[in-house]
């Protein structure tokens, strides 16, 4: 009798070392459906339908996991995969994780420290203040989304640390390897500091990638430019109050020695008898979002972009004017339509090139006019 009321004493402790175990670890599994109609106004040429996914939203599933490791310390991770809804095929070019894939310490005191797969720091505390980094997506991306406030690309073979908030103030930076005998080939740094404090939001970063593009390093073939080097200066800011919200947002962007763009055929990049030795791009957006009710909302942001195309056989200005809407209501809380509609027009410095036309990445493809519209009417359901 001792010995068994002895053994089921110690499995009732170890059932309850158990169920302590469980209750400080979890891995949540989440995830977005994003699915649309799209209508081009001029692509290649032509007016389009098409159906597409993860245009507002990118459509993706993913693990997220916390183990509470004692002390105000956890043990974390997520893996994140994106996909085309319409065909099941991997997006992020066939990466299984391509969205996100890391792993690391975080501190209740001392901020999380992560390595692996990652957005940077100006993706985390800037692009949300965008249109295309905010609600809409690809239908508000600046032009070529030359900023990468779409979520173009991630950083592969990063180490990030976030701190916690003080007195509304965090900051993130970040450090991405190129993994590569040449240290400085296809790495990337990049900080932000954003500062949140009653209705008033605000944020700046900075980002450097040398040689991007190429197929290791820290930013590789989903990179938006290919070029010797990039750097980005971002800032925005963004006021709430009552049913409505206000903001700003700039964007710099320097690219040397370009030699590719994710949005144009690269026997439409360079400029006839010559070759580019930059491309400079400067941003500024106004946005404002207003709530009808809690459930119908809709967002406006207008962006100007003014550029420099530096070549061998001389310098064009092409400038675009940019114009998005969005209308959405949220049929329950995880489930909501939107209708959405983009107006970009471009002022050409006719270079003989793909510059010379707009396109945004909602599109079917660029415009042969300086002219083109996107409309999308598209359902989302989070999980």
């Amino acid at each position: 009798m001792r010995k068994t009321a002895g053994l089921a004493a110690a499995v009732a402790v170890l059932g309850g070392t158990a169920a302590t175990a469980h209750a400080q670890s979890s891995v949540t599994l989440y995830g977005i459906i994003d699915e649309g109609i799209n209508y081009t106004s001029n692509a290649h040429g032509h007016g389009t339908f098409q159906m597409k996914s993860g245009d507002t939203l990118g459509s993706r599933w993913g693990l997220q996991g916390t183990e509470d490791l004692g002390g105000g310390y956890h043990a974390i991770f997520r893996l994140e995969s994106g996909f085309d809804v319409n065909s099941g095929a991997l997006k992020q070019g066939g990466r299984l994780f391509g969205r996100q894939s890391y792993v690391g310490l975080q501190s209740d005191r001392a901020g999380t420290l992560t390595f692996g797969r990652q957005y940077d720091p100006t993706i985390d505390l800037w692009s949300g203040m965008t249109g295309a980094g905010g609600v809409s997506g690809d239908i508000a991306s600046h032009p070529f989304d030359n900023d990468n406030a779409d979520f173009d690309f991630r950083v592969n073979n990063s180490v990030k640390y976030t701190s916690p908030t003080i007195d509304g103030f965090k900051a993130e930076a970040m450090y991405g390897f190129s993994n590569d005998t040449n240290f400085a080939n296809n790495r990337l740094y990049s900080a932000a500091v954003q500062y949140r404090m009653a209705g008033l939001t605000a944020a700046l970063g900075y980002l450097k990638a040398n040689s991007p593009g190429s197929a290791n390093g820290a930013v590789s073939t989903d990179a938006v430019f290919t070029g010797s080097s990039e750097q980005n200066i971002v800032a925005a800011v963004a006021y709430s109050f009552s049913q409505t919200k206000v903001g700003f947002a700039f964007s710099h962007v320097d690219v040397y020695d370009p030699i590719a763009n994710a949005y144009i055929a690269s026997t439409a990049t360079q400029p006839p008898g010559g070759r580019w030795q930059s491309w400079k791009f400067t941003n500024y957006e106004v946005n404002a979002r207003y709530a009808f009710t809690p459930a119908l909302w809709l967002f406006g942001a207008y962006t100007f972009t003014d550029a420099q195309l530096h070549s061998t056989v001389g310098t064009y200005e092409p400038k675009w004017h940019q114009l998005s809407l969005m209308l959405n209501y949220d049929l329950s809380r995880r489930t909501a339509v939107s209708l959405q509609g983009v107006y970009a027009h471009v002022v050409s410095a006719h270079t003989g090139t793909a510059f010379d036309f707009p396109t945004t990445p909602a599109s079917a493809g660029p415009s042969t006019s300086e002219n083109q519209t996107v409309v999308r009417l598209a359902m989302i359901h989070r999980f």
